[in-house]
């Protein structure tokens, strides 16, 4: 549900005193409500002390240890009384309120994509549910970090395996495909945990400016390769330990390079970052375009290639400046630097 309101806020969103009421008569004292807001809050005594805060950023994600406590919490308020129920709303009661009742659905045991399609259909008309991509991409997240009993998806409540705060070097951003602009300004933040309180905040630790990408631009490090930690095709069967290797990275080979407009940022030293990151987008005029959510664990090998449907809050004002084949592309170093990486493919003819 969206926020419980008082004053002039009641006129838009669901008035206080009619929420008490409709949870009083139906649920008497079996209700529980959590509360996600991070920017909004009220006294718990409106609804009999039964409330609990579980804040994070409106149109964001929240760190997987508040997710796991969320989950925890509703299971055991559900355990306690077969009649008991627990009511979750942040302002307007979808994006974060539907990414943690999809979360505890997984928890439940359902799969993500089937319980971000059943919470679009029981909440929205339009089917849409929760639409920003970096909230589904969490649920996602939390389903991989989960162990159910016997490897029995939905066989009881599962082991929380919540990853640490692995650390990763950027090294490069690119934008493929702009158009209408020679410049985008980004800010890279980082979550921190602040002892004594659950909300976390994002906390700035570099800005700067993609700039158009131009012929002669010779990097220490050439861009057309990242180093992948994946699996070779093929060495599962031949019984072969797979080891890190550089891949050609397909979209920034020169041909291609050479037909789009890309803009360009490559770090002179690589920026560490770890956790929950978020990725944000600026005009000239320092207007929001989009931003992007991600945590390190979670990158498979050194990239990271997002479109348009992958990023969140695109709206206008982005899709002016975004080609049809536009793309965000984050590079980064090796995901273990104590392994011994191999030599870069030589290429003279690499000049980007």
């Amino acid at each position: 549900m969206s926020f419980p309101a008082q004053n002039m806020q009641a006129f838009i969103r669901n008035p206080m005193w009619q929420v008490q009421r409709a949870l009083d008569l139906r649920h008497g004292s079996h209700y529980k409500v959590y509360n996600l807001c991070c920017e909004a809050t009220y006294d718990p005594e409106n609804f009999h002390g039964r409330v609990e805060e579980i804040p994070f950023d409106d149109n964001h994600v929240p760190p997987l240890s508040l997710v796991k406590l969320f989950c925890e919490s509703v299971q055991h308020w559900l355990d306690e009384d077969p009649n008991n129920v627990a009511v979750i709303h942040c302002r307007a009661g979808k994006g974060r309120t539907g990414l943690m009742v999809c979360a505890f659905l997984v928890y439940e045991g359902m799969g993500p994509e089937e319980a971000l399609q059943l919470y679009a259909d029981r909440r929205t008309t339009n089917n849409e549910g929760v639409t920003i991509a970096s909230q589904r991409r969490y649920v996602g997240y939390w389903s991989k970090i989960l162990t159910f009993p016997n490897g029995n998806q939905g066989g009881g409540v599962p082991e929380v395996h919540l990853p640490p705060a692995k650390s990763r070097e950027l090294r490069r951003i690119r934008l493929y495909d702009t158009i209408n602009t020679d410049c985008v300004q980004f800010k890279i933040q980082q979550v921190e945990e602040v002892p004594g309180q659950l909300y976390q905040p994002s906390v700035e630790v570099t800005q700067g400016f993609c700039k158009p990408l131009t012929e002669g631009c010779h990097r220490t490090i050439s861009p057309r390769y990242y180093l992948s930690f994946l699996p070779r095709e093929g060495d599962e069967r031949n019984g072969q330990e797979s080891h890190p290797r550089w891949v050609v990275q397909m979209d920034t080979e020169r041909p291609v390079v050479a037909k789009k407009a890309c803009l360009d940022h490559c770090f002179e030293r690589p920026l560490a970052i770890a956790g929950d990151i978020r990725a944000a987008f600026f005009d000239k005029s320092g207007g929001r375009l989009f931003y992007a959510c991600f945590n390190t664990f979670f990158i498979a090998n050194s990239i990271i290639q997002l479109g348009k449907g992958d990023l969140d809050k695109v709206g206008k004002r982005a899709k002016a400046i975004c080609g049809s084949g536009f793309c965000l592309e984050l590079v980064f170093g090796p995901a273990e630097p104590h392994i011994p990486v191999p030599a870069l493919p030589h290429n003279p003819d690499d000049s980007f």
